[in-house]
């Protein structure tokens, strides 16, 4: 976003949550522009996080879009005590709950995922230096399990992963997201890696070349 779209009657911004709340102000003083900015902003985003609570492209393209009505309709009451995509990403979490409630809370089904899911994970770190094809299909078979691993986590646990790995949200972030005090956070996380760490073990005891 640039500075144009950030300043606002000589205002001048610097952060990121600056720029947001300037955007909020244009929004609540009728702006609709404003808020456009803030969907793009934040739509692809907002759609990482929310898919991988609701599993169905289509679902979870519904719940952001229902996600940013609310969030509309609701933004003359933000006061900017915490940061916007936080309050969004809130909004979004809750949204997704709401819908997986009404679907009957489906149990968690595994998809294809690529590398690129699992390079938040230390415990992938000793592969990405190498390309052979036996590492290449080590890679690929722990950035499933990793993936699988936190789609069949209960739905507070794997919120939680996700915001602090996928997302690089604060404990304190997170916090504010899910509404719950930090120790509940570093719990949540804790235990979610433990699961995660414990599909993987069996994979990462062996060589390379055994990984089939």
């Amino acid at each position: 976003m640039d500075a144009l779209r950030c300043s606002q009657e000589g205002r001048s911004v610097t952060t990121e949550r600056e720029c947001d709340q300037l955007l909020v102000e244009r929004v609540q003083a009728g702006e609709r522009q404003a808020f456009d900015l803030l969907v793009g902003k934040y739509q692809r985003r907002l759609m990482r996080l929310v898919s991988r609570l609701v599993h169905d492209p289509a679902e979870a393209e519904d719940v952001v879009q229902e996600t940013f009505i609310k969030a509309y309709r609701a933004l003359r009451h933000f006061r900017g005590d915490s940061a916007f995509y936080t309050w969004l990403y809130r909004i979004g979490i809750n949204t997704a709950k709401n819908f997986l409630v009404t679907q009957g809370r489906r149990a968690p089904t595994s998809t294809e995922a690529d590398a690129e899911r699992a390079e938040a994970f230390d415990d992938a770190d000793s592969l990405r230096d190498i390309n052979t094809p036996e590492s290449v299909l080590a890679s690929k078979q722990i950035a499933f399990t990793v993936n699988a691993a936190m789609e069949a986590l209960p739905l507070e646990l794997r919120t939680a992963i996700v915001l602090r790995e996928i997302e690089g949200l604060s404990y304190e972030e997170i916090s504010e997201v899910m509404a719950c005090p930090i120790g509940t956070v570093r719990s949540r996380i804790f235990r979610a890696r433990e699961v995660i760490a414990e599909k993987l073990r069996p994979l990462l005891d062996l060589p390379v070349d055994k990984r089939r």
